[in-house]
């Protein structure tokens, strides 16, 4: 098998219907820029000799990347922003192809693993709720800022406003506060949210179903913290957990890292980097912000809890998680509970 050091580098812009390529040969150093439109670009590569096909990790490259792989091509995705560094002049097709060029051969840029089919249906899942869950908030938010105008406060959170808002309504007919109108249009309302959280009940049924199918989901689900929702989303978005070199590598990728800043030998920590997957971070936290909530807390946590604020607790602890995931999945070992135990209960001495 031909080496990826030897294959000659191909850089692909990706668009919708016009792709621009960046070529230079290997023996004679003479540049090509071609645009090929869509069509034609799977028969472009079945021609063309096995190269490395380097593009950045944007909208719709997973799938391209798929494709050309099944070509016999390497295919290397780039971090976005890594590629921008290179961009010379002005930003047009043709130099931003020849960014890619040259990003792909850069050593240091960590190159972003190209997703299955699955992974990517688990996320498109996820993307899916999430923005049904946006929809469901605006829609109660709303709720609650129309009938405040009518002197009527309803409570914060979703199942406590469709707790109380009927007798809220009736209550407000009777001293005959709101018009018939807007009773109806407030049921209308609420019909949708119960329309939206339909939906979003469908699609958490729908991952448990790829939960139940994933062993790599089920391993990290036995982690305090880790749900349905934060388990499914870390294995669909990073898939192979060995590219990290250990779990501190990961952690920082997620952004649970302190940013460093340092000069003349001294370095600083700062708060963390929020670089990464924000979605995942986010749910990590969430997980986090869960556990250090409860009763029953481990030593590890009650004694963080002495000496640091409460957020940069929870934030630790969803570093921890992070790690533990990677451990877990990278190592193909089991989740240890006496070894990490974060649910131990602290002793009344």
């Amino acid at each position: 098998m031909q080496s990826t050091a030897n294959l000659p580098v191909i850089g692909l812009d990706l668009a919708k219907s016009v792709f621009q390529l960046h070529i230079v040969d290997m023996h004679t150093g003479e540049i090509q820029r071609r645009q090929i439109k869509r069509a034609k670009l799977t028969e472009f590569f079945a021609k063309c000799q096995r190269s490395l096909v380097a593009m950045e990790a944007c909208g719709t490259s997973h799938h391209w990347a798929r494709v050309i792989s099944c070509l016999g091509h390497q295919v290397k995705l780039l971090p976005a922003q890594h590629v921008k560094a290179f961009l010379l002049r002005d930003k047009t097709d043709a130099m931003d192809a020849q960014a890619i060029w040259v990003a792909a051969q850069q050593p240091h840029i960590k190159p972003v693993p190209v997703k299955t089919e699955r992974q990517q249906t688990c996320m498109a899942l996820h993307g899916m709720r999430r923005q049904l869950m946006k929809m469901r908030i605006m829609q109660t938010n709303a709720l609650r800022g129309i009938l405040a105008e009518f002197g009527i406060a309803l409570p914060v959170g979703h199942n406590q406003l469709l707790k109380t808002i009927q007798s809220e309504l009736a209550r407000a007919q009777q001293a005959d506060r709101l018009t018939a109108d807007l009773v109806l249009s407030v049921q209308e309302q609420l019909k949708r949210i119960d329309a939206l959280q339909e939906d979003i009940d469908h699609l958490g049924q729908r991952l448990r179903a790829m939960i139940r199918e994933d062993r790599q989901m089920q391993a990290i689900q036995h982690i305090p913290g880790i749900g349905d929702l934060t388990a499914s989303a870390l294995v669909a978005a990073v898939g192979d957990f060995s590219t990290f070199k250990s779990g501190r590598q990961f952690a920082s990728w997620v952004g649970l890292t302190p940013r460093q800043v340092g000069t003349g030998g001294k370095t600083q920590q700062l708060g963390i980097s929020k670089r990464g997957d924000t979605y995942l971070r986010t749910l990590l936290i969430a997980g986090a912000r869960a556990v250090v909530a409860r009763a029953e807390r481990s030593s590890w946590i009650t004694r963080l809890l002495e000496r640091r604020h409460y957020n940069v607790v929870v934030v630790a602890l969803a570093n921890k998680m992070a790690r533990t995931a990677w451990a877990v999945l990278a190592k193909g070992a089991a989740f240890d509970q006496v070894r990490w135990n974060p649910l131990e209960p602290v002793s009344a001495s």
